[in-house]
């Protein structure tokens, strides 16, 4: 029998292939999807969904222990651990559902298995009642990546966890060791730090969130610190002793190498591409370091190959996947397609408090050669701010000195994951600061802190 004949394959149905898959639909392709295990992947049931929904939970037992701040009585505070990861999975449960009824309705035929490529043009789905091949004038690998493990820091589910096990976790750490103070590791530190862990956090790098401003993460690291994190900078996990119930690790930094006792660790120490098992190095694919190697259209250099998401490299970040999804449906359409700019993704983290930012840090717009102006703004002088009772934070901007355009934009506390995207939009635009600061921004908001931290790096800020 002749294999089915597709115009796009998609492997992986994570926010990249999904996407890429629907918008493939709506341009008259025709397209299946090859999912081996979840459809919406890592980020709908295992990554960036559930822990909001984990996060919003701490958020909320937080808040209810500044009641009488607010004017308000709550008593007898307590949770329930199971209940607040049901709440979490059922959230989950939720969005995979709604991406199955999306595949449906654009006609997307979608096929549960592995996945493989035998030769060029065709993709063998591997399921329970065997093996079928199917025939695709364009294949889009979206794949993904998991969590890496280094050797003798091995997650067993039990003492030491990975972001899945940290997710439905069996029980809830007394004495918790976080490595890596990337988005991941942070986000389930302030979870489980918020409901009572006795959290410590260890970075290699010489500060927490080492990709961000070095000012927001020292302004990160106060607030952390001030909710009773133990934060250690450049230092090491060179072993981990397990025995029941507990688990020594070995910390090396400058000064040596001490021990500390926890009952769970959980490692966040970066990802790595899901590249094996799917033959791309027989048909001539470049790998470099578990991740696929293509140029600004996800173009492999094989015919008619495309790699999108975290397979093709950082950002690391489902709207960037989502984003690529659509440009390469467009170009397997005949369309013309945009490539993207890493520069305008923005980068978000959904700790207590939360941390967003796009394009160019301070010290990096500098080593790029910009004379640059920075503009600061408070929260405690926003009037929105103090009224939420969140006075904690600051807004950053970065412009050419010489065009007036805006580098980078960088911010912590409350709600600036919803913020940043003013000025991604800004970056898109190639807007100056000119533009912003003809913007009127509606009070009271938080926003209007964006507009200050612009007037501010002219001298001209109004309300500091």
């Amino acid at each position: 029998m002749a294999a089915k004949s597709f115009d796009m394959i998609v492997i992986g149905a994570g926010p990249g292939g999904y996407v890429a898959a629907i918008r493939g639909a709506q341009l008259g392709l025709s397209v299946a999807v090859v999912e081996r295990e979840h459809l919406g992947g890592i980020c709908l049931n295992w990554g960036c969904i559930p822990t909001k929904a984990l996060l919003r939970s701490a958020e909320v037992f937080h808040l209810l222990h500044r009641a009488k701040e607010f004017g308000l009585k709550a008593e007898g505070l307590g949770y329930d651990l199971d209940a607040v990861v049901a709440r979490s999975r059922a959230v989950a449960k939720q969005l995979s559902g709604g991406i199955g009824h999306l595949l449906k309705k654009n006609k997307v035929t979608v096929l549960m298995g592995e996945a493989s490529l035998p030769r060029p043009g065709v993709v063998a789905v591997k399921t329970g009642a065997g093996v079928e091949e199917i025939s695709g004038k364009a294949i889009v690998l979206a794949t993904g990546a998991r969590a890496r493990t280094l050797p003798g820091l091995e997650a067993d589910g039990d003492l030491v966890w990975t972001y899945k096990h940290a997710l439905v976790p069996k029980r809830m750490p007394k004495k918790l060791l976080v490595i890596g103070s990337g988005a991941i590791g942070i986000e389930f530190a302030s979870f489980f730090n918020t409901l009572g862990a006795e959290t410590t956090v260890v970075e290699v790098m010489d500060r927490v969130l080492p990709v961000e401003d070095a000012e927001i993460s020292a302004f990160a690291k106060k607030q952390f610190v001030k909710q009773g994190m133990k934060i250690l900078e450049k230092t090491t996990v060179t072993q981990l002793d397990r025995s029941p119930g507990k688990v020594v690790a070995h910390l090396q930094d400058a000064k040596g190498t001490t021990t500390a006792d926890f009952d769970t660790v959980i490692s966040a120490v970066g990802i790595v591409g899901n590249v094996e098992g799917l033959g791309l190095e027989a048909l001539g694919v470049k790998i470099d370091r578990t991740h696929v190697v293509v140029d600004e259209f996800c173009r492999t250099g094989v015919p008619g190959l495309y790699a999108i998401g975290d397979i093709a490299g950082a950002p690391w970040l489902a709207h960037k996947a989502s984003h690529e999804g659509v440009m390469v449906a467009e170009l397997i359409a005949g369309k013309h397609a945009h490539p993207i700019k890493p520069g305008t993704i923005a980068g978000c983290t959904y700790c207590t408090p939360q941390v967003a930012s796009v394009g160019l840090t301070e010290e990096k717009a500098k080593a790029a050669g910009y004379t640059v102006k920075v503009g600061r703004f408070p929260f405690i002088g926003n009037g929105k701010a103090i009224a939420l009772g969140e006075p904690e934070g600051m807004v950053k901007t970065v412009f050419d000195a010489k065009t007036g355009e805006l580098l980078g934009a960088h911010m912590v506390g409350a709600e600036v994951t919803e913020m940043i995207q003013g000025y991604v939009i800004g970056r898109t635009l190639e807007t100056t600061e000119e533009d912003l600061m003809h913007t009127v921004f509606p009070h009271p908001t938080l926003s209007e802190m964006m507009h200050e931290s612009v007037l501010d790096a002219y001298g001209r800020a109004l309300h500091m």
